[in-house]
């Protein structure tokens, strides 16, 4: 069956995939339980309007801040953005993000008045010990097309990159190409991005260059970053 095209009935069906209320344990038990459902092939239509995310916390970690701003895949200014705080349930726990993350950006992503055609999500998506990140998970609940683009590398190595913007080497894990380390920016630290949902590595990484033009992080992140801060 068809998710819904309206924003707030989407963000509403991607609640019931799961339950949310799961100790650490059960929670990476399910991420293994879900990972083989990611489709790392592309599977999108025509992209207009791209998204980057970001969650905050406030009251020493007990609410949690979720910003989503929605970006012309062309010009990269921004055509609609919203903010949605919720307590913080989950804990703490590296590789387990998603479920801390995830409910409240859920309620952000309500708020807004289209559906983004692709999500550019400031974290891991395949290149995670269980093969879902951040990114896997957000675009399997809400069956959108995502990446991942983590300032960071939580799993896997490579080569010695090449220094000039647009340089990529795999990015390898027990044995498996789980992303790709991007030189966004020449000179510059890379981003390592992976497939999140319904996207193959090349569109990945096709996409995280068209989104940063100027700088290492794509616009869709600086923009969700400014609006979590302001």
């Amino acid at each position: 069956m068809s998710m819904p095209s309206d924003p707030a009935a989407r963000a509403e069906a991607a609640r019931t995939l799961h339950s949310w209320d799961l100790s650490p344990r059960e929670a990476a038990v399910l991420q293994a339980t879900l990972a083989p459902r990611v489709e790392s092939a592309d599977r999108l239509e025509s992209i207009r309007r791209v998204a980057g995310l970001d969650v905050g916390f406030e009251a020493r970690g007990r609410t949690a801040r979720a910003a989503i701003v929605v970006l012309d895949a062309i010009s990269l200014e921004p055509l609609d953005q919203a903010v949605a705080r919720a307590p913080t349930r989950f804990p703490y726990v590296p590789g387990l993000l998603s479920f801390r993350e995830i409910p409240v950006l859920l309620e952000a992503v309500a708020r807004l008045r289209q559906l983004p055609d692709l999500l550019l999500c400031d974290g891991q998506g395949r290149a995670h010990p269980r093969r879902f990140g951040l990114a896997c998970h957000l675009g399997l609940v809400l069956d959108l097309p995502t990446i991942g683009a983590a300032k960071s590398r939580l799993v896997g190595s490579h080569g010695e990159l090449a220094a000039a913007r647009g340089a990529w080497l795999p990015l390898e894990h027990q044995g498996e190409v789980v992303g790709a380390v991007l030189r966004t920016r020449s000179g510059v630290s890379p981003l390592y991005v992976s497939c999140g949902h319904r996207v193959g590595l090349a569109t990945a990484i096709h996409w995280v260059l068209a989104c940063a033009r100027h700088y290492r992080l794509p616009e869709t992140t600086r923009w969700a970053h400014r609006l979590a801060s302001g």
